[in-house]
């Protein structure tokens, strides 16, 4: 027994050292798939999950809030605006709060140097992005007194709502001015929700304006159909029903107020949803390099801004004759979309040659194209494009209704002839502008000659070489000549050399600075006449013939907010072409 038993043991502990070896050699195993598995998730794929968590964030924010929109309906008195109101008020507290909270951490860790992106914002984008902040405040001061009027009958959300926004203004454009450059490098998650939280709540501000300004310009439409007789549709009242007393008169005058403040409260907020969506990108982004910044020269600006002021000025004449005649009698409303379409087709026109001629300067000048990593500028290409869709969707809506009708008004081929010009222009302002952004600059500009001389003094080429070692005496080699006059033939023969090389250069730059100016006016003047009021679209019936009056509208409805966005955008980008140049 005891033997059997020693031999028991014997073989237990022979089994014992076997599976202990197998054990620790699994969980080295084990230990070395955990860090292999910790390695990868150190890797970028927390942060592409984070933005893919984020991201489905903003987007449902965003959905939720479109569905509040769309059950706003006057039919509807389960859903009222006073609920959207209060939700989107909601959504710009969380926003104070997070902006609150981000800009006291980074006054504890200002000692720490943080990463910046130059690329991000421009001081003119921050001066005119406070231009059109300013304008917001002035649009909710008139809401807070449209309140007063109609406090009787109004709920208490639209007074707290231009309240609290006018506070998120202030404190917004606080935080653009100082913090939009910043490259977040800790508690990434944490900021990445609470920046496309601020980017969505932005965004659905913008669709609430552009809800109340469709709202506004669909009841003028319906009102000129029944003056017309030709549909039933009833108008939707646009002020509620309460007592007829001064104050509510004076709330009267402030709700027609509002109609002039909606497209520069609509530019503002998804200006900011532009830039706030630039910081995103940039959360956890390692910045290799930044530019320098741009000087702005206006030398030699001449024709480009004389023909961008004339645009200019005749547009603002096309508005003022316009808004009249589509009032009147029915002679009168097509005289106005006729001039509308005429005037049109000379500006796309012009907008289309230029366009054009930057591109063939382009083309004739070889330069290489900058392929470095720039969110910005990846980030304006993609909303040139996308902002463009809406623009070409109606053109080709317009065309085909053209092409359709069997209708004999005037301005039937001149608004074919206006909606090909459009889709043309678009395309080649879309690659003048990409052209520009994605061009490499010139880093080297000879403007000095005496640096340039410098330059060579300290240098040392096979022609500066002498031959052989020792004092050379350049009077005996040329006795005729002096120092004084070889060091003016010298300056002549590189005057003559710099006058061949850099005016062709510098006569490029002046067309294209020209062209950008020009473009810039031109784009301010298409981008004013539907903000206020010049929408022929809705009044020239060729389309709405054809698809039906709810169709058509809806198209409007899409298009021509989208076309608002692409204009105010292209003028910033072209005022960076001009830079750039």
């Amino acid at each position: 027994m005891e033997g059997d038993g020693g031999l028991d043991v014997t073989c237990l502990n022979k089994y014992c050292n076997s599976s202990s070896s197998s054990s620790s050699s699994s969980s080295e195993q084990d230990r070395k798939l955990f860090m292999k598995l910790k390695f990868n998730l150190s890797g970028d794929y927390p942060r592409k999950n984070a933005e893919f968590l984020s991201g489905q964030y903003g987007i449902n924010l965003f959905l939720i809030g479109v569905a509040l929109m769309l059950a706003v309906a006057p039919d509807n008195p389960s859903v009222e605006e006073s609920h959207l109101l209060a939700f989107v008020t909601c959504l710009m507290v969380l926003q104070l709060i997070w902006m609150m909270w981000y800009i006291l951490l980074r006054e504890r860790r200002k000692n720490t140097r943080t990463e910046r992106d130059v690329n991000a914002t421009t001081s003119w984008i921050r001066g005119a992005l406070t231009i059109l902040a300013v304008l917001s405040l002035v649009m909710d001061a008139f809401r807070i007194g449209y309140f007063v009027g109609f406090s009787s009958c109004l709920s208490a959300a639209y007074v707290v709502y231009p309240v609290v926004h006018a506070t998120h203004t202030i404190a917004q454009v606080h935080f653009l001015w100082f913090h939009i450059k910043d490259v977040v490098k800790s508690l990434e998650i944490f900021e990445r929700f609470g920046v496309i939280h601020a980017v969505f709540t932005n965004v659905l501000l913008w669709c609430n304006g552009v809800m109340s300004e469709a709202e506004h310009f669909m009841n003028n439409h319906i009102r000129r159909l029944s003056s017309l007789d030709s549909e039933n549709i009833t108008i939707v009242p646009s002020e509620p029903e309460c007592n007829s007393t001064t104050t509510s008169s004076t709330s009267s005058l402030f709700s027609r107020g509002l109609v002039y403040l909606f497209p520069f409260n609509v530019e503002y907020h998804i200006f900011v949803s532009v830039l706030l969506f630039v910081m995103w990108k940039n959360i956890g982004r390692t910045i290799s390099s930044n530019k320098k910044s741009l000087v702005t020269k206006t030398q030699g600006l001449t024709l480009g801004p004389i023909l961008g002021l004339l645009a200019l000025a005749s547009t603002i004449a096309v508005l003022v004759v316009y808004i009249t005649r589509i009032e009147g009698v029915l002679e009168l409303r097509q005289s106005a979309v006729s001039m509308f379409y005429i005037y049109g087709i000379v500006m796309l026109s012009v907008m289309c040659f230029s366009g054009a001629l930057g591109l063939l300067i382009y083309r004739a000048d070889h330069m290489p194209l900058d392929t470095s990593k720039n969110t910005s500028r990846q980030l304006d290409t993609e909303l040139l494009f996308g902002s463009s869709l809406g623009s070409w969707f109606m053109s080709w809506c317009s065309i085909v209704a053209v092409l359709c009708t069997d209708s004999k008004v005037s301005y039937r081929w001149t608004n074919f002839v206006y909606s090909i010009l459009i889709v043309l222009e678009k395309y080649l302002q879309n690659l003048f502008i990409i052209e520009s952004l994605y061009r490499q600059q010139e880093r080297v500009e000879r403007s000095d000659p005496e640096l340039l001389a410098a330059s060579e003094i300290f240098s040392v080429t096979s022609s500066m070489a002498p031959p052989f070692s020792g004092i050379i005496n350049r009077a005996y080699e040329t006795p005729d000549k002096t120092p004084e006059k070889e060091q003016e033939e010298s300056r002549e023969v590189y005057r003559c050399e710099e006058q061949q090389e850099e005016q062709p250069l510098n006569m490029k730059r002046l067309i294209l600075k020209n062209i950008a100016v020009l473009l810039i006016m031109c784009n301010v003047s298409l981008w004013l006449l539907p903000a206020f009021g010049c929408r022929p679209q809705y009044d020239n019936g060729l389309e709405q013939d054809i698809y039906g009056f709810s169709a058509w509208t809806t198209v409007l409805n899409f298009a021509i907010p989208l076309n608002l966005f692409y204009r105010m955008h292209s003028v910033a980008s072209l005022f960076e072409v001009f830079r750039r140049v």
